[in-house]
């Protein structure tokens, strides 16, 4: 199964990263080892949120900027609105990276 490593940008993923580098640097864990780490950190995310995710969520907001580049869609919204069926959160300024779920297939 193919990935896309943006997962990594997460907080969750940042987060995993920096420890995986502490580990490395202080001789804990191999490079290689940290390697296969982050791969099945970016196969797990990528399950995780195709099977386990169902609700859905509608954004609305102002387009401050947008971009499509090597088949990945760039949103910046500005005083965005998200909403499901039980809240509403409002946010200054959000960023949405989308990618086509088909390339993983690929």
């Amino acid at each position: 199964m193919a990935t896309f490593e943006l997962y990594r940008r997460s907080t969750i993923g940042m987060c995993l990263t920096e420890t995986l580098d502490e580990m490395v640097s202080s001789g804990t864990l191999s490079p290689d080892l940290a390697i296969q780490v982050l791969v099945q950190f970016d196969k797990s995310m990528t399950e995780a949120l195709e099977t386990q995710v169902k609700s859905k969520v509608t954004v609305k907001g102002h387009l401050h900027t947008y971009r499509f580049c090597d088949n990945v869609w760039t949103f910046i919204l500005q005083d965005a609105v998200f909403k499901n069926e039980e809240s509403q959160e409002n946010v200054g300024k959000v960023k949405i990276v989308a990618c086509d779920s088909k390339l993983l297939t690929q």
